[in-house]
């Protein structure tokens, strides 16, 4: 999480800097680490569905989280062999690749909590103010209520919700003071998640539901390689290491961090997986990439639900991102503070620095979300390149270098399988991603030809 051997101490006020400070237990770990976790990801996961059918998008999520277990196993196992500085993920990578190789952990982090935390903002956007995808425009929550006026807009009201809602969580300094907000946001994927499958058994009641595929519909694809491109938005459904060691810091006993990954990864999997099965059997192939914006009059979520109902799904999930937000801002910022100010004294002592900082953040991942559209390539794009990297190549690389001497013959041989099936099928999305925008832009131009 730092730049100098990694400290992940400049987002945690003086007195948690100094190791285990014995105030949190594995339920508040528990908490932390699945709203880590369960993001703006999970909008995605039905539209991975729709691209995979469902029987291999289980199998891909149960994977990730397998994978993801194991990468964490193996960071945890090199934590305090660093011979400075306290533990962090930028610092076992330092310690097995030197500066370069905590300063590139650094960057990708950076990269890849602002790219998360613009997909927040967008989705957010989208329920409030609506979005336009495949044609059709979906109605927001207040042009439902209000009509289009120039408060509903989607860059006023954004504006509104990062000065207002979100300015004030991200300005607070240590990651157990979200602890309580933590557990509400997780209870209310857990409420979007129970009015999802509530709305679906109407809807299979009403004869109105949309019988899911079990496996892809080759004829919807372009080549059977663009199966590939749901990889990386499951990848990053899961990436949450950076997130590890600090709250691994908060610990009364850093054995206890095992435990609290996995029963994290089997809860966030189970919500996942309802998640993506319930809003795929609700919206079948119609399922948008955020699949929040299909919630509205004009998709027809359950023919006689009310739309209150629909409304209270997607509030609950955009309340949850604000929730969730700060907590990723935290890693964003620390990260950022080490690339620009290196050796300085940790961001939280100094007011001056933490406060314009997180400003010019703040305003930064506010013009990116106005600037882009849709969450879908961005998911693919950063799932491919940064996110991989932190979850299963990095970590994968650490136990390969093992410089210490502690790496048995079988976990080299599955740090190797990680980083072997993360470089294959990355590369492959990424190309198909790219011949999927080029084919786009060539139709374009014949269409405008004609």
């Amino acid at each position: 999480m730092g730049g100098r051997a990694g400290a992940a101490e400049p987002l945690l006020l003086p007195e948690l800097s100094g190791g285990h400070s014995g105030g949190a237990s594995v339920s508040g770990a528990v908490f932390n680490l699945s709203t880590s976790i369960i993001g703006a990801g999970i909008m995605s996961i039905p539209a991975a569905m729709r691209v995979l059918g469902v029987a291999p998008a289980l199998v891909l999520i149960a994977a990730v989280a397998f994978l993801s277990d194991v990468s964490v196993e193996f960071m945890l196992r090199y934590t305090g062999w660093a011979p400075s500085g306290p533990p962090s993920y930028a610092g076992i990578m330092g310690d097995a690749f030197g500066r370069a190789g905590a300063a590139a952990l650094n960057v990708f982090v950076a990269f890849t909590t602002a790219g998360t935390l613009v997909v927040y903002l967008i989705i957010i956007g989208d329920v409030l103010s609506g979005s336009a995808g495949a044609g059709a425009e979906h109605a927001g929550v207040l042009g439902e209520l209000f009509s289009a006026r120039w408060w509903t807009g989607r860059e006023f009201v954004i504006l509104v919700m990062v000065v207002v809602v979100l300015l004030p969580l991200v300005l607070l300094r240590r990651v157990d003071s979200l602890r309580y907000t933590s557990a509400v946001s997780i209870l209310l994927a857990a409420l979007f998640m129970l009015i999802t499958m509530g709305i679906t058994v109407y809807t299979i009641f009403s004869g109105t539901a949309k019988m899911p595929r079990m496996l892809p519909d080759f004829s919807r694809l372009s080549s059977p390689f663009e199966l590939f491109t749901a990889v990386p938005v499951i990848v990053l459904a899961f990436t949450f290491h950076f997130n590890v060691h600090p709250i691994r810091a908060e610990l009364s006993k850093a054995s206890d961090m095992k435990t609290a990954v996995r029963i994290s990864l089997v809860l966030c999997s189970v919500i996942y997986a309802a998640v993506g099965f319930f809003g795929f059997l609700l919206f079948g192939d119609d399922t948008m990439p955020d699949v929040l914006a299909n919630f509205d009059r004009s998709s027809g979520a359950g023919s006689g639900v009310p739309q209150a109902l629909n409304d209270a799904a997607r509030l609950s999930y955009a309340l949850h991102l604000v929730l969730v937000f700060p907590l990723l801002h935290y890693s964003l910022r620390v990260n950022v503070d080490e690339l620009l100010f290196p050796g300085r004294p940790p961001l939280a002592s100094d007011t001056r620095r933490f406060v314009a900082l997180t400003a010019a953040l703040m305003a930064g991942l506010y013009a990116l979300a106005i600037a882009i559209p849709s969450i879908w390539t961005l998911f693919q794009y950063t799932g491919s390149t940064f996110a991989v990297c932190i979850s299963l190549i990095f970590p994968g690389a650490i136990v390969l270098r093992d410089v210490h001497g502690i790496a048995k013959r079988k976990d080299k041989a599955m740090a190797a399988t990680m980083i072997i099936l993360a470089v294959i099928t990355s590369s492959i999305a990424i190309a198909s991603n790219i011949m999927s925008s080029i084919g786009g832009d060539a139709k374009g131009a014949r269409a405008v030809a004609s």
